[in-house]
């Protein structure tokens, strides 16, 4: 956290004729915490929440443009992306972008299969594989649309180039490589603009509000999620089931940015339009590209509970979790029914209910739940901060000696003891 961010808490906390301890009581913090914040110091995305709800204003009007803290232990982890940053960014000289000549592979059909076999091994959390299949797509597809002759040909080769640029946004945001991500997001829906895909174009804007949801950019992905809902909302008698789908991933989007940033009146009508989408349909769908990540009804009720621990990290809002997340659709005999969600949207939802048991000081609840994300997800689990902070909780807090599997999901998370 930059040293600006605590000075606006200072400053705001002023204004309001708060004293450090008025403003820990009622956003619910223990004192030190909130000098903690104000000094600077690095402190949890959901404090500053609660900060910014106990001074009544966004937690955006927190943030401030600063000097940023240095970013240490990164350099294995750019240097694997190389082939990827090339593949995305080429070097551009005088005489236009310095890259290998690529035959242009005419079967644009097969070109497609091969970015959604990327795609599959994402959905699959095989991220090794990823990285080494994105490159050549990566060329191969701008080889494709340079090298595409007529209108028709045209269009189709930059469907295919959005295609792979926005599976490349997906996994480098999964990454936290937050500047390859948006590039290929911003390129990709430009791609799908200038192909006339509208469809695709929304559907890379779903990622784009997460990636910015990611960077704490809550007002800049309320926006571009209500805009483009508004431009997208399928019409009343709409049988498209993808359509309505990517309609309430958006809705869901500002959803989640309204109620990050302190807009309780946004979010509930956000959430409302979600419910509004979810009501349509009978089943989980969605395969990508039509959405971002699937949705439906039970997709939409596991993303609201995600809204208690949000609001705040007390004991009644775990037991709120744990209420809603054995309520109606996300009963198991309903997802039997209706469909389990896409991996990453009930993977979140586990381990909102695990952060629920970690509050409640319930411990071998936390494992059970976190075992099960590791038996589903072992590669997407790796990295998930609040994975690590849950289980970090644990080491904190257990009086008795560690359990050989809470030693073991240390260990697969990278937290030494």
């Amino acid at each position: 956290m930059s040293r600006e961010v605590g000075e606006n808490i200072k400053r705001l906390r002023r204004v309001a004729g708060q004293s450090q301890e008025d403003l820990a009581e009622v956003s619910r913090l223990s004192v030190s915490t909130v000098q903690k914040a104000e000094q600077g110091r690095t402190v949890r995305t959901g404090t500053l929440h609660a900060i910014a709800r106990g001074l009544g204003v966004t937690t955006s009007e927190l943030f401030a443009a600063g000097s940023p803290d240095p970013v240490v232990g990164d350099d294995a982890t750019r240097r694997s992306l190389i082939p990827i940053r090339a593949a995305l960014m080429p070097p551009v000289g005088v005489d236009g972008v310095l890259t290998d000549a690529i035959p242009t592979r005419v079967d644009l059909s097969s070109l497609r299969r091969s970015v959604l076999s990327a795609h599959d091994l994402y959905r699959a959390d095989d991220f090794s594989a990823v990285a080494k299949a994105l490159p050549g797509v990566l060329r191969e597809t701008a080889a494709a649309l340079g090298g595409a002759e007529g209108e028709e040909t045209f269009r189709s080769a930059a469907k295919v180039r959005s295609l792979a640029l926005l599976v490349s946004g997906k996994y480098c945001t999964q990454i936290r490589q937050y500047d390859l991500a948006y590039y290929a997001l911003t390129e990709g829906i430009r791609e799908a603009r200038s192909a006339g895909d509208r469809a695709m174009a929304a559907t890379g804007v779903v990622g784009l509000c997460w990636l910015l949801l990611r960077q704490d950019r809550f007002s800049d992905c309320y926006t571009l999620a209500v805009q483009t809902a508004d431009t997208m909302e399928p019409r009343f008698s709409e049988t498209d089931t993808t359509r309505v789908g990517v309609w309430g991933e958006l809705w869901m989007r500002a959803a989640a940015a309204a109620v990050r940033d302190n807009r309780p009146q946004e979010a509930k009508a956000a959430r409302g339009m979600v419910a509004r989408a979810s009501a349509g349909l009978v089943r989980e769908d969605g395969a990508f590209p039509g959405t971002w990540g699937g949705f439906g009804p039970v997709t939409a009720s596991a993303k609201s509970v995600e809204d208690y621990l949000i609001r705040g990290d007390g004991r009644a809002e775990a037991r709120a979790v744990l209420r809603q997340s054995d309520r109606g659709v996300l009963r198991p005999e309903a997802r039997k029914r209706i469909g389990k969600p896409q991996g990453a949207n009930w993977g979140r939802h586990l381990l909102d209910v695990a952060q629920a048991h970690s509050l409640l000081g319930a411990h071998q609840d936390v494992m059970e739940t976190l075992m099960a994300v590791r038996a589903d997800q072992p590669e997407w689990i790796k990295h998930q901060p609040m994975a690590r902070r849950i289980m970090g909780n644990v080491l904190r807090t257990r009086k008795r000696t560690l359990s050989v599997e809470m030693r073991n999901m240390a260990a697969h998370l990278g937290i030494s003891g």
